[in-house]
């Protein structure tokens, strides 16, 4: 069964772009481990800055991800770019 997880992001103050070309190359490691973005949304105003939906089709999966050399390497401009995450293990909910 695919674990889901909702990842919360807050730009810090002056970097959403920064973080939205942050998250653009991270998420397209998401393949290489089976996993896939299902929903990313931008606030308009306020709150966090981008939410996602990400479902990975195992916990290992989600490590190798986490551990990813390509994703790794790009901890500088994430540290520039984003002032707070937060993962949430969420599951779909039909109707």
């Amino acid at each position: 069964m695919p674990l889901h997880i909702c990842v919360i992001l807050w730009a810090k103050p002056g970097q959403a772009e920064l973080l939205a070309d942050y998250e653009d190359r991270v998420l397209e490691r998401l393949g290489d481990h089976g996993a896939k973005a299902l929903t990313r949304v931008r606030a308009l105003a306020g709150g966090p800055t981008e939410v996602q939906v990400l479902e990975f089709p195992s916990d290992s999966a989600l490590d190798a991800f986490i551990s990813d050399p390509q994703r790794v390497a790009l901890a500088d401009m994430r540290e520039r770019a984003i002032e707070r995450t937060e993962i949430v293990r969420v599951r779909p909910v039909v109707g």
